[in-house]
């Protein structure tokens, strides 16, 4: 199963997104979707998966819950928008992990900046897309893609679509 992973697109939708994930089974949004149509169009797309942000006002937290916790291909995915910095984590997310357990598979946004991290205290990979609108103080909008297969997260990529504020 291969994922494309993105985050904080803050009511802009690079149209690139669509060539980049074209391969992709499902697309997860960690937050700060900015305007329903984002939603809309990602969904008609592929299937999608995803949490609210800060900023995502009452129709998006409708559409979307604060936490998803969710199994593909054996691998346990924990998605939520805030989660603070590997080893000093939030407490929504402290409380989360502390009641369900950790899982093997951390997603999460809202700092703009790009991290791949394994927590060994969790057992946890931690994944945060940075951030593809052009919204924020990220200079560089980044998108992840990966593959998700028999309990393990393979062939990661690290995408750069350019600078922010340039559709190109």
């Amino acid at each position: 199963m291969k994922i494309g992973l993105l985050s904080d697109t803050h009511s802009f939708l690079d149209e690139r997104v669509f060539t980049y994930f074209k391969d992709v089974d499902e697309i997860w949004h960690a937050g700060d979707v900015g305007d329903i149509t984002i939603l809309e169009k990602l969904s008609a797309f592929k299937p999608l998966v995803g949490v609210y942000g800060n900023i995502d006002g009452t129709n998006i937290r409708r559409e979307l819950p604060e936490f998803q916790r969710f199994e593909r291909n054996g691998v346990e995915v924990l998605m939520t928008h805030i989660a603070g910095k590997p080893g000093k984590y939030s407490k929504p997310l402290l409380q989360e992990i502390n009641k369900n357990g950790a899982p093997q598979l951390f997603i999460c946004g809202h700092s703009h900046i790009l991290l791949v991290k394994f927590d060994p205290k969790h057992q946890m990979l931690w994944l945060n897309p940075g951030a593809c609108g052009n919204h924020g103080f990220h200079t560089v909008k980044t998108l992840l893609r990966f593959d998700l297969l028999s309990g393990e997260i393979k062939n990661l990529e690290v995408i750069e679509m350019g600078v922010r504020g340039k559709n190109k």
